[in-house]
């Protein structure tokens, strides 16, 4: 099982080192990648997969719980820690609880399994990203602010994800040639954003001391165990708990550096744990799935 999940990992990591290798010797904007894949390919991905998506309401509401449940135990996990290192909240917590849901875990969940798990994880990804752009603005802002609001109404992302639950859940019809078209846009986001992803990390620098080895345990073992706390609790099983349980225990999310510096925040940690946990997720990934699956 371990060998099959790294053979899963591996047109990730040839098209992660494109990225990574090719920034290299041109020059590509990591800003402009992450805006184009974000504000065109994913909001289309996102609309054609919540709306074709055979779950229904009900499943829909339980990931929407177990998002919740983990990004709860996270937040407290995270809030203990820095209280007991007086450590600066805003810039230790986002890389804790946002994970690469996104750039990383939609293109490995449609490779591992299909459509069937890209929906789910897409679902998972839309409700975190939901998250990012209030619970994350909140966190590195210290409250709601009217460039945070702003921010937050300007996202196609959050658009498509309103409207991919409200034209799937009220039956609203879309006109076939319209969602092939959005899906053909949508099929690019995945591979795009890997390779968005490779550019990223050349970029970043680590700076390594004790709580950045403590971040990687907060980031994979604390996101696993509140994966699995939040399955148990809303009994969910089967692709849906794999699922769940891979995606919480991803690694840090891109927008988990991206938010600190819009608003002025130190993100030296952020960027070294997006750079290591992305590094070690190769091993960490296929061990997941493995404990997933007992």
């Amino acid at each position: 099982m371990i060998l099959d999940s790294f053979l899963i990992l591996l047109p990730l990591i040839f098209l992660a080192l494109g990225g990574y290798v090719l920034s290299e010797f041109y020059s590509l904007s990591e800003d402009t990648l992450i805006r184009i894949v974000t504000d065109f390919f994913m909001p289309a991905l996102i609309f054609y997969s919540l709306y074709t998506s055979d779950i229904n309401l009900s499943n829909t509401l339980k990931l929407l719980g177990a998002v919740s449940i983990v990004l709860a135990i996270l937040f407290i996990a995270s809030f203990v820690y820095c209280r007991l290192f007086k450590l600066d909240f805003k810039s230790f917590a986002p890389p804790i609880l946002f994970m690469n849901s996104g750039f990383l875990g939609i293109p490995l969940m449609k490779l591992w399994g299909g459509f069937a798990a890209m929906n789910y994880i897409v679902i998972y990804d839309q409700i975190q990203t939901f998250y990012i752009f209030t619970i994350g603005i909140v966190i590195v802002t210290g409250g709601f602010t009217l460039v945070g609001v702003r921010e937050m109404i300007k996202s196609p992302l959050l658009w498509a994800i309103v409207a991919g639950f409200l034209f799937k859940h009220l039956e609203i019809p879309v006109s076939k040639n319209l969602i092939e078209t959005l899906g053909y846009c949508g099929a690019g986001a995945p591979a795009l954003a890997t390779f968005a992803l490779g550019c990223s990390l050349r970029k970043r620098r680590v700076v390594a001391d004790i709580h950045l080895l403590s971040g990687l345990i907060f980031r994979f073992v604390f996101g696993f165990l509140a994966g699995w706390a939040a399955t148990a609790l809303l009994n969910i099983t089967g692709m849906e708990r794999i699922v769940i349980l891979v995606a919480s225990s991803l690694p840090s999310a891109v927008f988990s550096v991206v938010l600190p510096l819009r608003y002025g925040i130190d993100a030296r940690f952020a960027g070294s744990l997006i750079l290591i946990s992305s590094i070690l997720s190769i091993f960490i990934i296929p061990l997941v799935f493995y404990l997933s699956s007992l």
